[in-house]
């Protein structure tokens, strides 16, 4: 036997049907039956700030180095896209030299894939990546959300050569921005 949950959001401030999500299709596009947060989290988000801290307690302010962009984005239908960009990056010359191609690569970094929420838990699954070794691999990562803004807390992670956790705070781009 087949059972189909179908759960509307009905939002009050506008007097109207928000979404409509039949469960066994909302699942399979990534949504988490018990996870409604995925209304919160659609959208765009811009990279206020990122801190790491080692297993020592040792703590770095820029781990990404002084005032990183970047810009994160999560669909309704599952997917996530992300892209870091240290601060600080220099300009690639015309006929960049092999180190100044290494630098410019080890500075950025983008993906993209599929997401999905269980608890306080986001795994993005990544079919594309700026890191080859990431592709087809998961990156979990702890999510809170605070008004709008989200906070992304990552497991011990190898950053610029030291096991560290990285919180990256992102706050919500507006709609027509």
């Amino acid at each position: 036997m087949v059972v189909a949950i179908r759960v509307i959001v009905y939002d009050t401030a506008l007097g109207a049907l928000n979404r409509v999500y039949d469960l066994p299709t909302a699942q399979h596009r990534g949504f988490a039956i018990s996870d409604m947060q995925n209304d919160k989290l659609v959208g765009t988000w811009k990279l206020l700030s990122a801190s790491s801290q080692t297993s020592s307690g040792e703590r770095d302010e820029n781990p990404y180095g002084p005032n990183p962009s970047g810009l994160l984005t999560y669909t309704a239908d599952g997917r996530v896209t992300a892209l870091i960009s240290y601060g600080g990056r220099k300009l690639l010359q015309a006929r960049a030299a092999v180190e100044e191609q290494a630098e410019a690569f080890k500075t950025f970094l983008a993906y993209a894939g599929r997401y999905s929420i269980h608890g306080d838990q986001i795994t993005h699954r990544l079919e594309v990546s700026s890191v080859q070794n990431y592709v087809n691999q998961d990156l979990v990562r702890t999510i809170r959300f605070a008004d709008d803004r989200i906070i992304l807390l990552t497991p011990p992670t190898l950053v610029n050569g030291k096991v560290q956790t990285v919180e990256l705070i992102w706050q919500r781009l507006p709609a027509d921005s």
